[in-house]
Formats: structure tokens, C-alpha cells, sequence
């Protein structure tokens, strides 16, 4: 019997009441019923400094770049909900992927990202949704050996999507949502069949 499908679902906001962590929770919930186990953190709980080649000659990897790479290595799949600063995705998220691309314990940092599935998405309270900001990280999850899903979800409008409900108020908005969690899992699933 094949080990269960892991996901690392997180969001690019360090915001503690990030709409984008809302929305990647709805997501995982979905991962979760098409079978797979989710692990939904919070990067604000692994604080790192901004990378510095110099930092880490000096010091090493920090302790929370560590931790995030040892979860990023046993996951299969990543769901990242990313808000939209000024047209691309957040510099937190951005020095994340900064860190877990170094080589450690000698492994090569693209290990993190070689071969995952990522499923995006965004949302905002504009009518956009934080749609802009998903080609460009798309770009750069595929450019370090991830598969990223075709679909992805942009919602607009969010605090009157969530407002207090656990739930999206539009069904399609939130079928989206559930499709993405859904096609993570099986494009994992279908990858291992054909291995």
C-alpha cells in the first residue's frame, strides 16, 4: 500500500487575520476529503531574516529555514494562497523560497521543489482578487522543478466572500476553491501511478 498523499498548504500573508490563510484552509479542506493529509501552517511562525549569502556562511541555516525544509522534503504538494503586493506575490513568500532552495545536510535546496505539485491561489477585498500576482509565482515555482496545477483561483471581494462564515457565499467561487484542493491530490496520485 502506497504512503498517504502529504500537502504543505500555507500563505504568503504574515497578516495574523490573513484573508489568504482563510482561503488556503478552504482548499486543504477539500485536499483532505479527495484523501490526502494537509498540514496547514503559518509562516509568521518561522520567522526568518532576509537572505544574505553572507548570514549564511556566518551562521548557517537559521533553525526556523531548517524546520522549513525538513516539512517542505516530506510533503509530496504544496496549496500557497498569495496576497498581491503591488502587482506580484509577498517578499515573505518570496524569502521563504529563497531559503529552502540552499543546499543542506547535503541535499540540493531544489529538493524542496523538484517534482511537488503546488495548487495557487489569491484573494483580496478588490475586484481583482490578487490575480496578478499568480503568473509570476507560478513562474517561479515552475523555474525550480514544480508542477503547478493549470487552474488556479483568484477571489475578489473576500470579506464579503468569508465575512465570519467558514464557508464562500458564491457556490462556484467556492467549487473553484474545492476543484484546486481536489486537482492537487489527484495530479499527485496520478503521478505515482505512472512511476
Amino acid at each position: 500500500m502506497s504512503s498517504p498523499i502529504k500537502i504543505l498548504a500555507f500563505s504568503g500573508s504574515l497578516r495574523a487575520d490573513s484573508w489568504n490563510h482563510r482561503l488556503v484552509e478552504l482548499a486543504s479542506n477539500a485536499a483532505r476529503a479527495e484523501g490526502a493529509s494537509v498540514d496547514v501552517i503559518r509562516l509568521r511562525d518561522y520567522p526568518l531574516p532576509l537572505f544574505d549569502q553572507d548570514h549564511e556562511d556566518a551562521h548557517g541555516l537559521p533553525e526556523a529555514a531548517v524546520e522549513l525544509k525538513r516539512m517542505f522534503l516530506e510533503h509530496d504538494g504544496l496549496l500557497v494562497a498569495s496576497p498581491e503586493y503591488n502587482g506580484s506575490y509577498s517578499a515573505a513568500l518570496k524569502n521563504v523560497v529563497d531559503w529552502m532552495t540552499r543546499p543542506h545536510d547535503g541535499r540540493s535546496g531544489l529538493d524542496c521543489f523538484r517534482g511537488k505539485v503546488a495548487g495557487l491561489l489569491s484573494c483580496s477585498p478588490g475586484q481583482l482578487g490578487g490575480i496578478r500576482g499568480l503568473p509570476s509565482l507560478r513562474h517561479l515555482l515552475s523555474s525550480i522543478g514544480t508542477m503547478v496545477v493549470p487552474h488556479q483561483v483568484a477571489v475578489p471581494g473576500i470579506h464579503d466572500e468569508l465575512d465570519e462564515s467558514d464557508v464562500l457565499r458564491t457556490e462556484r467561487v467556492q467549487e473553484a476553491v474545492d476543484q484546486l484542493g481536489r486537482e492537487v491530490v489527484r495530479m499527485i496520485r496520478g503521478l505515482r501511478a505512472g512511476s
